[in-house]
């Protein structure tokens, strides 16, 4: 049958057995890339928020998010704990068939939820208008313009959203 838009997505906790098949996706699919013990660090300490996106029982996406501490974004307060989006990605052949939007929404619910955090932030190339439009889509807002974020020059929008 294919791996047409009906087949269904299953979203889950990321395994360690996941790991080479996430950080593959990571290669193919997102210029910024981590050392192998970044992967395990963020699944060991916040794997009920380190997601993968299955169809067919292939993985064709993930999210790995973090949990810190600092003033927000959204609203300045002390100490407050902010959801992080480290980095999210979705194989091409996978793109528009709302797997990202699923990973995102369940993400921050976990990183509520479980984790205690209030408000989520991620940063985001200015040039990935797909991906800004996507996190616009889910209430996100563009709070602060980082200028030659990335390795390669590029500037990132920092977007924040409360939960």
């Amino acid at each position: 049958m294919g791996n047409e838009e009906g087949n269904e997505v299953i979203i889950r906790e990321a395994k360690e057995e996941d790991l080479p098949k996430i950080i593959r996706i990571n290669l193919e699919t997102l210029p910024e890339h981590y050392p192998d013990y970044f992967w395990r660090d963020h699944l060991r300490l916040w794997g009920k928020a380190f997601l993968v996106a299955e169809v067919d029982r292939k993985i064709v996406g993930y999210i790995m998010t973090r949990v810190d501490r600092g003033l927000g974004y959204v609203y300045w307060k002390p100490f407050k704990k902010l959801g992080h989006v480290v980095s999210i990605a979705v194989l091409p052949e996978f793109r528009r068939r709302g797997i990202g939007r699923k990973l995102m929404l369940e993400a921050m619910r976990r990183l509520k939820e479980i984790y205690g955090a209030s408000e989520v932030y991620l940063e985001v190339r200015v040039s990935n208008k797909a991906a800004i439009s996507l996190y616009e889509k889910l209430g996100f807002r563009k709070v602060k313009h980082l200028r030659k974020y990335y390795l390669d020059g590029e500037d990132a929008w920092l977007m924040a959203r409360e939960l």
